[in-house]
């Protein structure tokens, strides 16, 4: 059986976009901002440097800088989780070893994508990322990137054989998956939310939390969503979460974070620009995004 962890992973994690300008530096003025705006908005935990972060398109130095700048802003209020990911699983192990960490709470670390490996081949990923890792392991489940979906029989395994790796990040959109997966995991392993738009019910479920793409924009209102949940009050957060579903599904029609830095850009937090192949969203749903946002009042909480 595991050992409860001490990282508590419930409530909402937010998992950050890295602003860039209009000639594509990043733009740590804007950094700054959605930092403190996460923070003041009731983030339980920043994750940074996730697919949210653009991380394919940083390169070394960049990775470094906007860690170091995250946790010089943070200055220790909430826990930091960095994402670090690949899918040659040897360099990935020098990467954890060689990576300065210090500040940084956990890793979340996706299921290789590309190769599509069997699921033993996951699981001996897994199992070699445990055995250099100084830090918890979140395992992040997204078949929608990855092209190979990490099954509920293989995730309660390294749950109960692989002792640094404390929670997953579930972004199959297998509801039954999920459940078993709440269901049959040992003692101390976290089963987190990776959708927005199914995190109250998988909290229903018996979830911890999520992991947050809506909360870049509007993190007081869905972190109020699901701390009601977690707490069972469901009569009070289920409108909340009604209030907000329209803009989720329109954050994700021309890719993430387009959608989501519309929004931002929007609230004069940081401007929209992404990194190619990423692309703005279009006129269309950028108009759908604004009327969407004003017709849940999301400026103006209830």
């Amino acid at each position: 059986m595991k050992v409860q962890k001490s990282l508590d992973l419930s409530g909402l994690g937010v998992a950050m976009v890295t602003p860039f300008k209009k000639d594509g530096q990043v733009d740590y003025p804007g950094l700054q901002r959605l930092t403190e705006h996460l923070i003041r908005g009731g983030v339980d935990y920043l994750v940074i440097q996730g697919t949210t972060g653009e991380t394919a398109t940083l390169d070394d130095k960049e990775k470094r800088a906007v860690l170091d700048f995250i946790l010089e802003v943070n200055n220790g209020r909430i826990p930091v989780i960095l994402g670090l990911a690949d899918n040659n699983t040897a360099a990935l192990c020098k990467e954890i070893e060689t990576t300065d960490l210090k500040g940084v709470s956990a890793i979340l670390s996706a299921s290789p994508a590309y190769n599509k490996p069997t699921q033993e081949g996951i699981f001996q990923h897994y199992k070699a990322l445990d055995k250099v890792s100084p830090l918890p392991i979140i395992l992040y489940n997204v078949p929608g990137r990855t092209a190979s979906n990490v099954s509920g029989e293989t995730t309660l395994r390294i749950a109960r054989e692989l002792k640094k790796v404390i929670a997953v990040k579930e972004a199959s959109g297998n509801m039954t998956q999920i459940m078993h997966l709440i269901h049959e995991a040992p003692e101390g392993f976290q089963v987190i939310s990776g959708d927005d738009a199914i995190t109250l019910p998988l909290i229903a479920c018996g979830a911890k939390g999520v992991i947050s793409v809506i909360g870049n924009a509007f993190p007081e209102a869905f972190s109020e969503m699901v701390h009601l949940a977690l707490k069972g009050n469901f009569e009070e957060a289920r409108p909340i979460n009604n209030r907000m579903l329209r803009t989720i599904d329109l954050l994700f029609v021309d890719g993430n974070p387009a959608g989501v830095k519309e929004v931002l850009n929007y609230l004069n937090i940081c401007e929209r620009h992404v990194r190619l192949p990423l692309v703005p969203v279009t006129e269309g749903t950028k108009n759908a995004l604004y009327k969407s946002i004003a017709e849940a009042e999301l400026l103006n909480p209830a």
